[in-house]
């Protein structure tokens, strides 16, 4: 599974600042942020990093005008790319939320919307024209290539 092979793999970061906070386990990188771990890419205008107790990340938050996230589930599927204003990736439960213009491509499938949460490994996508942080009405768009 991508999950656990990415998870043993270091995270490399680069950005302008860090602020971090040992005992909270959080860390906020700002200015052009590029956060890579095994297949998983993460970026941002600010990225904010939580940790559990064991040392692991929990959750990834990024924010900006195009934030974005992009993992590959498994060797054998496309890579998931994802954009949005806020983009908020749940580590243990391979969740991806996907908050104002959002946007979703898993091989020549798009989703577009103004919520989208993509489950990565049961490759279940959900959107709403509206929701919390949403800017407006922003209706679903979809489009579905045939299957093969």
């Amino acid at each position: 599974m991508a999950q656990q092979r990415d998870a043993d793999q270091p995270i490399h970061i680069e950005a302008d600042r860090l602020d971090l906070d040992d005992v909270a386990g959080t860390a906020v990188y700002t200015g052009d942020v590029d956060i890579r771990q095994g297949t998983m890419r993460i970026t941002g205008d600010r990225v904010e990093l939580r940790r559990n107790a064991a040392g692991e990340l929990s959750r990834a938050t990024a924010r900006g005008e195009r934030a974005y996230l992009e993992q590959q589930p498994d060797p054998d599927q496309p890579v998931v790319r994802g954009w949005g204003r806020t983009v908020i990736y749940h580590a243990a439960e391979r969740r991806v939320e996907l908050i104002d213009r959002a946007e979703l491509h898993q091989g020549g499938d798009t989703f577009d919307g103004g919520y989208l949460e993509y489950f990565l490994d049961r490759r279940v996508v959900q959107a709403r024209a509206e929701s919390e942080g949403v800017e407006g009405r922003q209706r679903i768009r979809m489009t579905l290539q045939p299957e093969r």
